[in-house]
């Protein structure tokens, strides 16, 4: 069987990476493992027009990926496949797991989707597979609308599945177990991705060809239920690949694929400190050490103690994130961090002591946030003094607590999905005295205090790789400090291409 696997198109209104979507490279991994053969079309990157893309290819089977500010585009894509082919349409991602707000049946109300996986996505786009390809092998002329009739019912005990019949009746399956054994998932298949066109995975900070660039993930899940973190859809479970898993596509994705560097994208890569003990001696022990990797989503403060810290580093971690949020100490217990700001600093230095570069996260406008509490934050960033500081206006995706806040006692000022792209530097919402001029003004002022200090300034000259990205770095300053429209017009380039 021939499966398409697509990431509508989704440029961010800065100039910023462009990475192969891991989600996609697993489907694509366990549809070859399946038998399918397999192509992505990545519309960030592609030349090649999707409608003659899919005459050339012919998929039996179109998987499309949507975040909440993409899922309109994804609609948008999914209209292009039905036109040119009556294939079955599975979209999955985020913003469709989100039941409690109905997201799932929103985009099975569109003409063209026929179902939707909801939460983890490797076992149920197996099983959509193995139905449509026993589906195929029955059926002389194959059809989207004889593939949904509702006399047959096809996909009625597909965890974790929602969708839609001939008949327009949408169905919403029970959810099914996470993936226990992330071991028994094949590695990400790089090879079905243009690697040559993305970007590195900072390519702000750092310079690496975007073709020698790779991400990998260790583990999957949160414990923890921030209230404004959109993982909260996602499963609570968190679930460890074991550390001889991790090190045999380590040294494939630096032997066989020649990395130049490494980006670890777990949320909660240290829940177990142990095992990332265990997987830092192994990466020594393989001699995988001398290619630097970076913790990109970061990793829990409460748990970055410096006796493992310097382990990574010797291992060859070369910059990792932590999640401050706010620099008040009421709102950080208000979020539901379960972490202190002494914990924080304690973080911070202990990387600084192993020689770790650091980022930090900082949350403009939270609920029951004031001008007192914001300026607070970016005190407390300058206190830290982390190499990046990434300030980001808060943004209530839909399924977060944040989002149920503002519903019931705020109100939202976006209008559609696409409104919520980030970095435009956009309040999304207001509550109370929280207005959206107070949000966008300490938006800028944090990036003005923390960037244009003199001791930053004198930093960032000295490092090689600001001077190789000079006209990016540039322009990225620019950006912040003076609001555009790109959104509106990001949007206007989007629909007219549709």
């Amino acid at each position: 069987m021939r499966v398409a696997l697509i990431n509508p198109k989704f440029r961010l209104p800065i100039d910023t990476r462009t990475s192969p979507h891991l989600g996609l490279a697993y489907l694509g991994a366990v549809s070859e493992r399946r038998g399918d053969e397999v192509r992505v079309y990545d519309a960030d990157i592609e030349d090649q027009p999707l409608a003659e893309f899919l005459h050339e290819f012919k998929p039996h089977l179109v998987g499309i990926t949507a975040n909440t500010p993409q899922v309109k585009q994804a609609w948008r894509t999914a209209a292009t496949v039905k036109r040119e082919l009556d294939i079955p349409i599975v979209l999955g991602g985020p913003h469709v797991s989100v039941v409690t707000e109905d997201l799932d049946f929103e985009s099975l109300r569109q003409p063209p989707v026929d179902l939707v996986v909801r939460g983890e996505g490797e076992g149920p786009w197996i099983e959509i597979s193995n139905r449509v390809d026993a589906f195929l092998r029955d059926q002389p002329h194959f059809s989207a609308q004889a593939l949904m009739a509702p006399d047959l019912d096809l996909f009625r005990d597909v965890k974790s599945v929602s969708y839609k019949t001939g008949d327009g009746q949408l169905h919403r399956n029970p959810d099914g177990p996470v993936i226990a054994d992330l071991d028994s998932l094949p590695w990400p298949a790089y090879h079905l991705f243009k690697m040559e066109r993305y970007t590195n995975l900072q390519p702000a900070t750092d310079a690496v060809p975007g073709e020698r660039s790779f991400s990998i993930l260790t583990s999957r899940g949160c414990p923890y239920r921030c209230t404004f973190c959109s993982q909260s859809i996602m499963p609570i479970k968190w679930r460890a690949r074991s550390p001889e898993n991790v090190i045999e596509e380590w040294r494939h994705l630096v032997r066989d694929l020649g990395a130049l560097e490494i980006g670890v994208l777990d949320d909660s890569a240290n829940i177990r400190r142990n095992r990332l003990m265990r997987l830092a001696d192994d990466l020594i022990a393989n001699k995988l050490n001398h290619v630097p990797w970076i913790f990109v989503n970061g990793i829990r403060a409460n748990l970055a103690d410096l006796e493992l810290l310097t382990r990574l580093k010797q291992a060859g971690l070369k910059r990792t994130a932590f999640g401050v949020e706010t620099g008040d100490e009421q709102m950080i217990i208000k979020i539901d961090k379960h972490v202190d700001h002494n914990t924080i600093r304690q973080a911070f230095k202990n990387a600084k002591a192993a020689g770790i570069e650091t980022i930090g996260f900082f949350i403009i406008g939270l609920p029951g946030d004031t001008r007192e509490t914001m300026q607070k934050t970016i005190d407390f960033a300058i206190e830290l003094d982390p190499m990046i500081a990434n300030f980001s206006m808060m943004t209530p995706y839909p399924g977060t607590i944040v989002y149920e806040q503002v519903k019931q006692g705020g109100r939202f000022l976006v209008q559609d999905w696409e409104d919520y792209v980030f970095f435009d530097q956009k309040a999304r919402y207001e509550m109370g005295d929280l207005t959206a001029e107070l949000m966008e003004e300490m938006y800028r002022k944090a990036y003005r205090q923390f960037y244009w200090r003199p001791k930053y300034i004198m930093r960032a000259i000295s490092r090689k790789d600001f001077w190789l990205n000079f006209s990016r770095n540039v322009r990225l300053a620019w950006r912040t400090i003076v609001p555009r429209k790109e959104k509106t017009e990001l949007r206007r380039a989007i629909e007219a291409a549709a």
